[in-house]
């Protein structure tokens, strides 16, 4: 249960978190016609810093093209609003949960009619798969449910309506004593986490699906693969049979949420040591120094809330 912070931001202006509401009837609600995204601040010695603000905030806009809906906020106007909202909040670390979603309007399929709504939240919020996950590692399985098809529902999107597929296969998990699932795509070659991208280390090299596999392009995926790169880890992205998650020396997920978490098992079957290998490790630790402010941010990558926005 998230602890509720004092305000969220409405269509550009601030309101109180109880009367952050949508009617009953919104398209949203019949037809899961909303697009998102989970952006992480962190506490830095510096102050509150946004990770990689402008991307994520660029790929909810891009989400919404491809969903025909018309966002009335710039990427400056957004993240601005995001920075102003921490500050609101008096938070020094927490999540922010951008939408933008088809209000209350025609009931119909159709929805180009229906207003669109964009809501911005903001709480605090700890590791995802717990914090002895990071280095201890998670047993997963690999889902029953495979990921969307080419061609029908974009997998490039965060989109609400996607999240359906999302839910099948992080329930299918849990109930059967699984920390999460891993789902593989129509041809039936692995394609991600039910909201973690995957990366698979074999002789010192990292595998990872290429967006091709019905794979979100994460914010944080992109970074492990800037990251790995500037320490000369080769990398490659690649279709990914199966089988090979259970013969990689290390097995690793990557997501805003899950930050960078080592696999121990799929299925299973022990990965590796069981549990946080060399490389994983290696790239955990340059990603936590840079984001945690004990290392230059060399990439960019992250935004004081206290600096302006600029194009």
């Amino acid at each position: 249960m998230l602890t509720p912070t004092e305000k969220i931001w409405h269509n550009g202006r601030f309101i109180n978190w109880d009367d952050a509401k949508i009617h009953v009837l919104a398209h949203v609600v019949s037809y899961g016609s909303s697009v998102f995204e989970g952006i992480r601040c962190y506490s830095t010695p510096g102050g509150p810093k946004v990770f990689r603000l402008r991307e994520h905030v660029r790929r909810m806009i891009d989400s919404a093209k491809i969903y025909r809906m018309e966002i009335a906020y710039s990427i400056e106007d957004l993240s601005e609003a995001m920075l102003e909202l921490v500050r609101v909040n008096k938070l020094d670390a927490c999540y922010l949960r951008p939408i933008a979603l088809r209000g209350y309007g025609d009931i119909g399929v159709y929805g180009l009619k229906n207003p669109i709504d964009v809501f911005l939240a903001c709480w605090e919020w700890g590791k995802y798969l717990g914090e002895e996950a990071l280095a201890e590692g998670v047993d997963v399985c690999v889902s029953s449910w495979n990921r969307m098809a080419p061609n029908t529902l974009p997998a490039l999107a965060k989109a609400g309506a996607n999240y359906m597929n999302s839910q099948l296969i992080r329930m299918e998990a849990a109930i059967n004593g699984y920390a999460e699932g891993i789902a593989l795509d129509a041809a039936g070659y692995v394609s991600e986490g039910s909201g973690e991208n995957i990366f698979v280390v074999r002789d010192g090299r990292i595998h990872t699906p290429p967006l091709g596999a019905s794979v979100l392009p994460g914010i944080t995926r992109d970074s492990v693969i800037q990251l790995a790169r500037s320490l000369e880890i080769p990398l490659v992205e690649t279709i990914v049979p199966r089988e090979m998650l259970y013969i990689g020396d290390e097995v690793f997920f990557t997501g805003t949420a899950a930050e960078v978490t080592p696999i121990r098992s799929i299925d299973r079957i022990q990965i590796g040591t069981g549990r946080r290998g060399p490389v994983t490790e290696r790239l955990q630790k340059a990603f936590f120094a840079i984001i945690n402010g004990e290392a230059p941010d060399r990439f960019g990558w992250l935004t004081p809330i206290n600096s302006p926005v600029t194009a």
